[in-house]
């Protein structure tokens, strides 16, 4: 299956509200006018892009029109996926490391052993933080790297043990922890250990922190200290997952992470089944930061690299799509 048709598949709800709203702005329209825009406003809204964000599209849709001297309503759909697309290759992320080109070792420590590629994964209970990671550390096993999972989640009664039988599912070696223990020093053990053992990769779970508790983000802060004193340079990547279902919701979780701690990517989680999938424009234009992979089901293999173009036709159909 192609990426397309397993977006389209993960998005057919919000593309079937795209779909209608579309139709009941263009059909029986001669041509283009203030009422086929108010549609098209209501439409973006209902799929969650947002106030911000939906005026964006429109003003640049509405000089796209102007520009291009557009009179056919039909010619509507396309313009407007061209400039989503345009929105959301703001987020993509073109230096970021490729599971299958990751080098098993990025260099040597004075000990001689190798350095590990070091990602720390953040975000709330319940956004789909430990399977995201599951699929994560099974991208890079199946591209042939040596993983260690490192559970610094000590805040959640049983997180260690969930995240335990979703590595071994993945194939990766796994660190746990108790509930309780001090997750900054879970966290530099476990890259300590990676370094040791001469892992690929390193990742390390984070308490799945409510982004209104000042005292979780600041234990946030210190595992991000420690990993850096683990080994110089971690972490390499942090994550922010976030859940696609709860639309402006995560908007919000993101601008609080993103004022706390260093996130360097987006991942959303749940995708598949929102009618609001629209938010993935919202969260492009205002975070100004990658989104690396998105969920689009709840198997191992469910992750699938970001990529603009093909989520922008899968969001927006027009005539004549496969």
């Amino acid at each position: 299956m192609s990426l397309f048709d397993r977006l389209t598949g993960s998005l057919r709800k919000t593309r079937q509200l795209v779909a209608d709203g579309l139709e009941r702005a263009i059909g029986g329209s001669a041509r283009i006018d203030e009422r086929l825009f108010e549609e098209l406003e209501e439409t973006l809204l209902r799929g969650d892009v947002g106030p911000a964000t939906t005026e964006e599209l429109l003003s640049r849709l509405r000089r796209a029109v102007r520009e291009k001297g557009v009179e056919n309503p039909g010619e509507i759909p396309a313009l407007l996926r061209g400039i989503a697309a345009e929105i959301l290759e703001g987020a993509a992320a073109p230096s970021a490391p490729a599971a299958a080109g990751l080098p098993e070792a990025r260099g040597a420590t004075t000990s001689g052993a190798a350095r590990p590629h070091v990602i720390l994964v953040c975000g709330v209970n319940g956004v789909g933080k430990t399977t995201t990671i599951a699929k994560l550390a099974r991208r890079y096993a199946v591209a042939g790297k040596s993983v260690l999972v490192v559970a610094a989640d000590t805040f959640r009664a049983a997180a260690s043990e969930q995240l335990a039988i979703w590595a071994k599912r993945a194939g990766a070696e796994f660190i746990p922890s108790a509930t309780g223990a001090d997750p900054a020093a879970v966290a530099f053990d476990g890259v300590r250990a990676g370094v040791a053992r001469g892992m690929g990769v390193v990742i390390v779970d984070t308490a799945g922190r409510l982004h209104a508790k000042t005292n979780l983000m600041e234990e946030l802060k210190k595992i991000h200290r420690v990993a850096g004193k683990a080994l110089d340079g971690a972490p390499h990547e942090v994550l922010l997952v976030l859940d696609a279902t709860i639309g402006q919701n995560g908007l919000a979780q993101a601008r609080e992470f993103l004022a706390s701690t260093a996130v360097t990517g987006l991942v959303l989680a749940k995708l598949d089944g929102t009618a609001r999938g629209g938010v993935v424009l919202a969260i492009a234009r205002e975070t100004s930061l990658p989104v690396r992979y998105v969920g689009v089901g709840e198997g191992l293999e469910d992750l699938e690299d970001f990529d603009p173009r093909a989520f922008a036709r899968a969001l927006i159909p027009v005539e004549g799509d496969e």
